[in-house]
């Protein structure tokens, strides 16, 4: 990805249209990425004269078919909770009244915070 970035970066930048590998070198060496040679060599010969803007297009045509894997686990959470609301049994139910009384009785205990 950083040999992408770097690419554009040239592209955009005074050589337009024919980034070289030593542009990207310079580049990447400029914010202490060490530079690995071959992944310069690939991104260089496979960019060489492709447009940014149809690259970009292409790229986001390729996002929008990808499923999101968040979307999904949303999905999954909201359809369950109607599915367990107001499924208290009376123990629970039961339970939580015990300790409503067991609150109400620890307020009166003859002080309090500001006494």
């Amino acid at each position: 990805m950083k040999y992408l970035a770097a690419y554009f970066l040239a592209q955009l930048g005074s050589k337009r249209g024919k980034p070289t590998a030593d542009d990207l070198k310079k580049i990447l060496t400029s914010v202490s990425i060490e530079v690995e040679e071959d992944r310069v060599m690939q991104v260089v010969e496979a960019l060489n004269g492709k447009d940014l803007e149809e690259l970009i297009e292409q790229g986001l045509q390729k996002m929008t078919s990808v499923p999101s894997g968040a979307t999904a686990a949303i999905a999954a959470t909201v359809g369950a909770a109607p599915a367990t609301v107001g499924r208290e049994s009376k123990e629970d139910a039961k339970a939580a009244e015990k300790e409503e009384a067991a609150e109400e009785s620890d307020e009166d205990l003859g002080f309090g915070l500001f006494d």
